[in-house]
């Protein structure tokens, strides 16, 4: 079986190789310079084709990897492949959230010089391990695990960690554009409804949010934004949008999209109020933006009607439809894609040479989180903009 999805891997990502010409073209610099000769790279991240592009990339220019996946977005035959190419691949598909924390843990045991973290995982285990000191510095994904940095973990990080969700190329590229785009493309394809004349709650306006709630419209969506920043609201209003609190929309809205990276954003008061037959979804890297947990107190009766599609019942004769268990949906279902192919090489340029700059350069940067460096990101434009042909 391990041979079979190795094959099968294989030929995924001799197509997705094919589609990343930044990476291709980074892979072939780091193979020559090998700037991350004698590091270990531990990296939390979800391990899916794209990311797999990424660690050969890493690899070529002499890193060591040891790596495990985000709860319940792992690919199995992804695994398999890397770990054929000699790296150390923790997970599977099917890990339930206390394995995912112990593969985790693996990772932090394997004592990594330089982290790539999503969510601040890897950063938060270091940090319990009191294993510091061999902590060159590191990279994170996420605006969620960036709150982490800067907030419950910030006394803890004395290297430096460039949080890639700070560039504004990510904002715009990944985040806005392929995000948005991916999640509608989820949404329809768990559900196999359609988007047309449906009524859409966007729970938050920030880069995520404006690209879901964007991509929806477009499709022919009805969209509502909620959103607890007043500049980011009243952007959100200029743009079009119904701009409301999320209980006065609770009975207006048909699906319910978090995009926020907080905490129960849908809770009890949520709960109690919205419409029978809603449709909740997350989008954010954690699944506590809604309070599941709470959600089944309530119920009086659940089913799992097909992949990622859970019916729960509530009191009142009432129902909603949770997608995904509340976890990131647009890595979720049957086949799943999450971003376009050229939004994460894009993405994954602004980690490698982020993390680049880390193993030879950490001198010359402030400990604790920090935006990726403008000469990065001007350089990685640069380069899409050729890939694009953008002058034709």
């Amino acid at each position: 079986m391990s041979a079979e999805l190795v094959a099968r891997a294989t030929a995924r990502l001799s197509w997705i190789r094919s589609r990343m010409p930044l990476l291709a073209a980074i892979r072939e610099q780091f193979a020559e310079e090998k700037p991350f000769t004698g590091q270990r790279i531990g990296m939390s991240l979800h391990l899916e084709p794209k990311t797999a592009v990424l660690l050969e990339t890493l690899a070529a220019g002499g890193a060591e990897i040891v790596a495990t996946g985000n709860h319940g977005s792992t690919q199995d035959d992804v695994v398999a492949y890397l770990r054929a190419q000699g790296m150390t691949i923790f997970g599977t598909r099917d890990d339930t959230l206390d394995r995912h924390e112990k593969n985790v843990a693996g990772v932090v045991a394997a004592a990594p010089t330089i982290l790539l973290d999503n969510g601040a995982d890897l950063v938060a285990g270091v940090a319990q391990s009191g294993q510091t000191a061999q902590i060159v510095g590191g990279t994170e994904e996420t605006t969620s695990g960036g709150y982490r940095l800067r907030a419950e973990l910030a006394d803890h990080v004395s290297y430096p960690v460039i949080v890639i969700n700070d560039s504004p190329l990510k904002a715009i590229g990944e985040n806005k554009h392929a995000v948005g785009q991916s999640v509608v493309e989820s949404f329809m394809r768990i559900t196999n409804l359609m988007v047309p004349g449906r009524r859409f709650v966007v729970a938050g306006y920030g880069w995520c949010g404006r690209g879901v709630a964007h991509y929806l419209r477009a499709l022919g969506g009805k969209v509502a934004v909620v959103e607890v920043d007043e500049l980011k609201a009243f952007e959100a209003a200029l743009d079009g949008y119904r701009v409301a609190d999320m209980l006065d929309l609770a009975e207006w809205g048909e699906i319910f999209i978090t995009a926020t990276g907080h905490p129960q954003v849908l809770g009890a008061d949520f709960f109690e109020r919205v419409a029978d037959g809603a449709m909740l979804v997350n989008c954010g890297h954690f699944p506590w933006e809604i309070d599941v947990a709470e959600l089944r107190t309530l119920a009086t009766g659940s089913a799992v009607v097909d992949t990622a599609i859970e019916l729960i019942e509530l009191p009142g004769n009432r129902h909603v439809i949770l997608l995904a268990d509340g976890r990131m949906m647009n890595l979720a279902g049957r086949e799943p894609k999450g971003n376009s192919i050229e939004s994460m090489d894009l993405g994954f340029m602004l980690q490698a040479m982020s993390l680049a700059r880390i193993a030879t350069a950490a001198d010359t940067l402030e400990l604790g989180a920090q935006p990726v460096p403008d000469s990065i990101n001007r350089e990685i434009a640069r380069r899409m903009l050729a890939a694009m042909k953008a002058d034709r």
